[in-house]
Formats: C-alpha cells, structure tokens, sequence
C-alpha cells in the first residue's frame, strides 16, 4: 500500500534526515536501542538519530499510540505480533511527527544521536529457519561437488531449509569466534578437531514473522504477506570444512549454529511497498510451483527490488587506513522463490510460526562472479584465490578479516532506502 509516507518530496524537520541515504524519513526502520544512561526500549532510526517510540507514544493517538506503547520493552515482539495493521497506523502517525514543523519542540526530547547508543537485538528470537532460495548459489555451489547435477531433484519443487540454532543470533558488530570442529581431508584416513580453516560469510536478508499461527493451522499464500513484519540484512557465517565433514545425512549443524548475524534495523514490509517487483519468471521447463505456492499477485509483487554489498577490511587495511574492499554486490531478486512462498511452505504442515521468528532467505548470489555471496564461491572451493586490490588475497576468512553487509532498495520515482550494518569481525579460535 503506497501512501503519504512514501511522497519522495516530503522533508523532515530533522535536517539529519533530509536526504539521508538510509533512513529518510520514508524509511523509519524498527530496533531496540538504549542511551548512554537508558534501558533498551524500541526506537526508530531517522537520519542520524534514533526516535524513542514509548517516549512518542503520549504524541500518537488511537492505534499508532498503542503501538508505540507496545514497543516500550527490551524486544519488539509485542509490536511485530500486533500484525500488519498497527504497524501501518505507528507508521503514519510517526510520519506525521516528523515531517510537520509545528511538532518539533516535542519530538526532540526524544531524540538521541544514534553514535551515542547502542543497539540490540530486535526481537527475542524463539526459532530461526534458514533457506536455500538462492538459485545461483545453489547451482554454483552444486557445481563444485556434483558438476553434472549439480541441483537436486527436489530444488524447483520444495522451498529447502533447516532449522537453525536461535540463541546464537547476535546484533551487527563485535566479534565471531573461530569455531573449532571435526574435519577431515580427503586424503586423511581419519577426522581431527580444531579450528576451522575454511571460515565463510554468506549473503543473505532476514525476513522477521509478525503475526504467528496456530499450531495445525497452515497460512494460504494469499496471506503470507500479512504475517511478514519486515526484512534486515543476515549474515549466516559458515565453517565449509566443517559442513563438508557433518552434512550427510542430516545437514547443517555445528558448521552453522556457531554465529549468525543481522542488521540491528527493520524495514517494514510497509516501508517497502514502493521497492516490490515482479518475481523473475523461471526457466523455461522449470515447474510451476504446487498450487498451496501459488498466487497471482506474489507472482506480480512478491519479489523486492533491493541491492546487497558485500566489502571486507582486513587487519592490514585497518592499519594503512585503506577502506574496506568490495567483494561482490547481490540482489534479493535472485531468489527462486518469494517471501510469502517460504513462510507459507513453513507452516503447511501445521508447524506454529511466532512473532518474531526468523527466516534467512539462503545466499543470494548472481549469475555473475561479481555477485557472488560467498567465498566459497568467488575462490571456486578455495582453488583460486580473490585478489583484494592491496597485494592481500583470501580463499577464505582469516582471523581479524571483518565482513560488512549492507544494502538498499530503490525504485523509479522514490528516495533510496537504506538497511544499516550487518557486521562483524573474526576472532581466534578458543585455544
């Protein structure tokens, strides 16, 4: 739904946010953050500031104030479960309290420099799903390993994922531990364990549940969007050494629960109207998707028109003050199979989704080698190492290599809409 809140003439009176290049006063993207001297309480980012949105609340009438009150706690899952409609109502009203004049001299008491507050996690997180709807990364990944197959029969039929591990999802910045695990060599009679040679970042978005179901009660397609509360930026870090070694039969694991990382910031699924776009037709003598997958108007609107960065500063460019190097640039538009597609195939077996789980789109890399969101995929499996531009090359992570995501959306017609940081830096492994 395109409103007011998207008019690319309107200016906020904060001058911060007159053409900020992430968050304008179009965006008001939702986190959790607390002051210098504050408890953590949601906020919205605006220009060079966070907005308190319990401290608002007083401003705001009927739905838009009781959800800003929603928000007051340390996580936003009150708010993100209140569904669609009360996101849209906070929306419009903070939209209003930025952008008329008159109502700035009681806004500002509730405004912080956002350098001067830290950020949080935004929601407690009760379950994380990751998928693998990357179809480039699928295919260049498989290749590696089985040239002549390389996607699994099953791909173009079934959305694919696995049940990741919730509690090791952290808030962009700080360190990632180096995991330590079994591994074996191909020319090894047996495994060992230690630190993992073959550390690896994956691009990726973060789609954050709002209103839940049912346990038993499946979500049609033609609602799933309902259920969506909004999309960050996702890190989902992986020990490829590891994987190789643990995967069969039963998947991920212990490559993969170590850490994940997202984006401190979410953009709501009404934020991103304006940046929707058809989903990119498939292949020819691909299947259509089973009919619970489908629905006109997903097919018409479901995929989002947004660009990913991915850029690398290692421990030696910190040190010569070099900026971070840019390893490859993804779009969400890669994906096989929509948002809405992915939810509503997680719960068609009745499985329960909450406010606030979280759903990780898989990598989403382009047909290109520039727009590969791994290593494992720009270095071919490690056989040709990338060259980062100051004489420095990695196959894959090494300790003190920092990996920063970031991303906007775009669209003819509208301001640029940013996601923040999804960052964070290698650390050793524990000896």
């Amino acid at each position: 739904m395109i409103d007011q809140t998207h008019d690319p003439e309107a200016r906020s009176w904060l001058a911060s946010a007159q053409d900020h290049p992430e968050f304008p006063v179009q965006n008001l993207p939702l986190g959790v953050f607390s002051p210098a001297d504050g408890r953590p309480r949601g906020g919205v980012a605006i220009g060079d500031s966070i907005l308190d949105l319990a401290g608002v609340a007083p401003l705001l009438d009927g739905g838009a104030r009781e959800a800003a009150l929603l928000a007051g706690g340390a996580v936003l899952n009150p708010l993100l479960g209140a569904g669609r409609v009360p996101l849209r109502a906070l929306r419009r009203g903070l939209f209003a309290l930025l952008t008329e004049p008159a109502r700035q001299a009681e806004v500002r008491p509730h405004l912080y420099p956002a350098p001067e507050c830290r950020v949080h996690l935004p929601v407690a997180i009760g379950d994380y799903t990751d998928f693998y709807a990357g179809i480039h990364h699928a295919v260049t990944v498989g290749s590696l390993f089985r040239p002549d197959n390389p996607l699994l029969p099953n791909y173009k039929h079934v959305p694919i994922g696995y049940h990741g591990r919730a509690s090791s999802v952290r808030v962009s910045g700080g360190e990632v531990v180096r995991p330590n695990g079994q591994t074996k060599a191909p020319d090894a009679e047996a495994p060992r364990f230690g630190p993992s040679a073959r550390l690896d970042y994956e691009l990726e978005m973060a789609i954050w549940v709002g209103t839940g179901n049912a346990l038993g009660e499946p979500v049609p397609i033609a609602e799933a969007a309902e259920h969506i509360a909004g999309l960050s930026l996702l890190n989902d870090w992986s020990a490829r050494d590891i994987q190789a070694w643990e995967y069969q039969p039963l998947g991920p694991f212990l490559a993969k629960s170590f850490h994940t990382t997202v984006s401190p910031w979410i953009v709501t699924l009404d934020a991103l109207a304006p940046y929707r776009t058809a989903q990119p037709a498939r292949a020819q003598g691909d299947p259509e998707p089973l009919p619970y997958l489908f629905a006109a108007h997903d097919q018409d609107a479901g995929a989002f028109n947004l660009t990913m960065d991915v850029h690398l500063s290692t421990a030696r460019m910190r040190g010569d003050g070099q900026e971070p190097f840019r390893l490859s640039r993804g779009r969400m538009t890669s994906m096989y199979w929509t948002a809405a597609q992915l939810l509503t195939h997680h719960a068609s077996n009745g499985c329960n989704l909450r406010p606030g789980d979280l759903l990780g789109t898989g990598t989403l890399s382009g047909e290109g080698r520039e727009s590969m969101g791994s290593l494992l995929e720009l270095s071919g499996g490690g056989k040709q190492p990338v060259e980062l531009g100051n004489g420095e090359t990695r196959t894959f992570l090494e300790d003190g290599d920092e990996v920063i995501i970031t991303a906007f959306a775009e669209a003819e017609g509208f301001v640029r809409l940013g996601f923040g940081e999804c960052r964070a830096r290698i650390a050793p492994a524990p000896l």
